[in-house]
Formats: structure tokens, sequence, C-alpha cells
């Protein structure tokens, strides 16, 4: 599914802050139950996903950090991608270019949930031959 204009422009609302149906529907000129089916569509196709985020900044003993990945073998990018953003502590998996092959968001109890992270659960990706850590000690903008 390809959002069209009025999509967007649903999508661009519902990203800024919460509002409802109706607030959306008003600032757009159109029906609330169109926003509604629109939103079930969206959310169907997989295009959306509404959530509520939090800064990770205020999560006491959590930690968010960046984990680069290069794989032994690029041809097995999407296959080791989908099996890393399977891991609980895992908020998103980036195939990239340069000198990593995947960039890994996370979020983990303190030190020792990174720790264990890196050597419980990645370490058991066949195929990672190099990785380097990046803790994020304070974000701006981010929500999670």
């Amino acid at each position: 599914m390809q959002p069209d204009e009025i999509d967007w422009k649903i999508i661009e609302n519902i990203r800024k802050e919460h509002k409802n149906n109706n607030a959306i529907a008003r600032e757009l000129g159109v029906s609330e139950g169109m926003i509604r089916q629109r939103l079930k569509k969206l959310k169907d196709a997989g295009v959306v996903k509404i959530s509520g985020l939090i800064n990770p900044d205020v999560l006491e003993n959590k930690m968010s950090a960046l984990i680069a990945a290069t794989l032994s073998d690029g041809s097995k990018l999407d296959e080791k991608a989908r099996q890393i953003a399977a891991f609980d502590e895992v908020l998103s998996v980036s195939v990239s270019t340069g000198r990593y092959d995947l960039m890994i968001e996370i979020l983990v109890e303190s030190n020792q949930g990174l720790v264990k992270f890196i050597t419980e659960k990645l370490s058991l990706i066949q195929g990672l031959r190099d990785t380097e850590t990046f803790v994020m000690l304070k974000t701006y903008g981010k929500f999670v």
C-alpha cells in the first residue's frame, strides 16, 4: 500500500502529537469516519503503528545503546537483521552503508543488561564478524 496525500496528512498529524480522530478530521476538512477507516487501513498494511513513546532519559536503570555490526556474509543481511530484531531489548535494526552492515538500537537494564545482551543474545547470531557498541549517555528529541 502506498499512502496518498490524505494519508500523509493523517500520518503527519499523529506524528506530531496525540490527537483524536475528530480533531484530525476537523483539521483536514473530512469526516471522522474517513480518518478512522484510513488509519485502520494504514495499520493493517503495516504503514503505521500507533503507540505511546517514552523519553529514555527518564527511565531509571535503563540504558540505550547503538551497536554497529559487520557480517561475515553480506548475502545474509536480511536474515540476520530479522533474527536480531526479534530480541526483546532491540528497538530497531537498520541495514546501513559504509563501514558497518547493521545498526542495532537497544534499550537494556543498566551496564549488566548491556553485557548480558551482548554475551548471551547477540553472540548467538552466527556470522557476526565484528561489533562496536556506543552507549547513549543523553538523548535529545528521542522517544522509545
